[in-house]
């Protein structure tokens, strides 16, 4: 979507939300980073700093996660929403976000999922499963179904 330069994929991110901040017209994707970012003030003050945020290392080790590839993986998410890509998971989607209560946190939650499964898929060198990761979905909703206790 971006490319594969850090650098220059993070500044798509910075350069959205200086867009955002100065009322300046904007490409539908900005609007989308920048809508996202919104949701995310814990990073509003790196992504405004654009010459600390483009070359930061966030090192797990130290306890720190990447908010670009947080950010990310919203994208990500409301690309497949939008596309229902893999298949059924707008429904699934719909599903969390009812039993949840919030859109952002049914995000959160699928982020899980989504997380898992492109992590086992590099970690075996083969291709996302789109069945393990609907499954995963669908053990989220059940787990949080009245009378049923999260897992």
């Amino acid at each position: 979507m971006f490319g594969n330069n850090r650098t220059e994929i993070r500044r798509v991110f910075t350069e959205a939300w200086r867009k955002h901040r100065a009322n300046e017209q904007a490409t539908p994707l900005e609007t989308m980073i920048s809508g996202i970012i919104a949701q995310h003030p814990e990073y509003h003050r790196l992504i405004e700093n654009p010459d600390a945020a483009l070359e930061r290392d966030f090192l797990p080790e130290g306890g720190e996660s990447n908010p670009f590839l947080h950010l990310g993986m919203h994208i990500s998410l409301q690309e497949q929403l939008v596309t229902d890509r893999p298949v059924g998971i707008s429904m699934l989607y719909q599903q969390l976000t009812a039993v949840v209560g919030d859109t952002h946190e049914a995000e959160h939650q699928l982020m899980e999922c989504l997380g898992r499964m492109l992590w086992e898929a590099q970690s075996a060198a083969t291709a996302p499963d789109e069945q393990a990761y609907l499954a995963c979905v669908r053990k989220l909703i059940q787990g949080r179904k009245p009378g049923r206790r999260p897992e």
